[in-house]
């Protein structure tokens, strides 16, 4: 396995660790506040960062593999959908958007294999370019309330910041499922699964 798959793989090694470390302040309601806001912030820049490095390793040194194409998507599901988890879970990310999102992220799965059973890749459009900041900006807010909250910060500042936070997740299920028809509408422009239709 090269160097690329290998970070890919930490990133899905890492996915239930930051899940249990999420939850960590309630397990353990006298942990220091500090440490658990180190934790997290450490576990989620070790993710993203893996994220950001194996596509650049990959291409950069050429070693793009069929297990990458296939691995490097994959993990970013069970990360973004983990992250998204405990969001919802703590009361942060409200359901209608998480649905949406889960709805999106398992219709791109399955009709990514579809395409690779093909031989085909459709290229990105720029609604899946802003879901993937969106994605990575709604988990940084939404962490950050997660940590003000356990510090009980002021009351009339989170009732603010809830706000803003669900606009954010709004945008961030909206720019994913026009993403995703888009790219379905692309597809179906291409004609590279008619056959599959009959």
């Amino acid at each position: 396995m090269n160097l690329p798959n290998k970070l890919t793989v930490t990133r899905l090694v890492l996915a239930p660790f930051f899940f249990l470390s999420y939850f960590l302040i309630d397990l353990i309601p006298s942990m220091n506040t500090v440490l658990y806001a180190v934790i997290l912030v450490v576990f989620y820049a070790i993710m993203e960062l893996t994220d950001l490095l194996d596509g650049k390793i990959a291409r950069g040194r050429n070693l793009v593999t069929d297990l990458g194409k296939v691995l490097d998507p994959f993990a970013d599901v069970i990360c973004h959908l983990t992250f998204f988890t405990c969001l919802l879970v703590s009361g942060i990310m409200p359901v209608w958007a998480f649905i949406l999102i889960l709805w999106r992220e398992f219709s791109q799965s399955f009709t990514r294999m579809l395409m690779m059973g093909r031989g085909k890749a459709m290229a990105a459009n720029i609604f899946g370019k802003a879901k993937t900041c969106l994605y990575a900006l709604t988990c940084i807010c939404g962490f950050a309330f997660r940590v003000l909250s356990v510090l009980s910060a002021d009351a009339s500042f989170m009732r603010v910041y809830s706000i803003v936070l669900t606009v954010l997740f709004a945008l961030a299920a909206f720019s994913s499922v026009m993403s995703y028809l888009i790219y379905v509408r692309a597809i179906v422009k291409s004609k590279v699964l008619s056959d599959m239709t009959r």
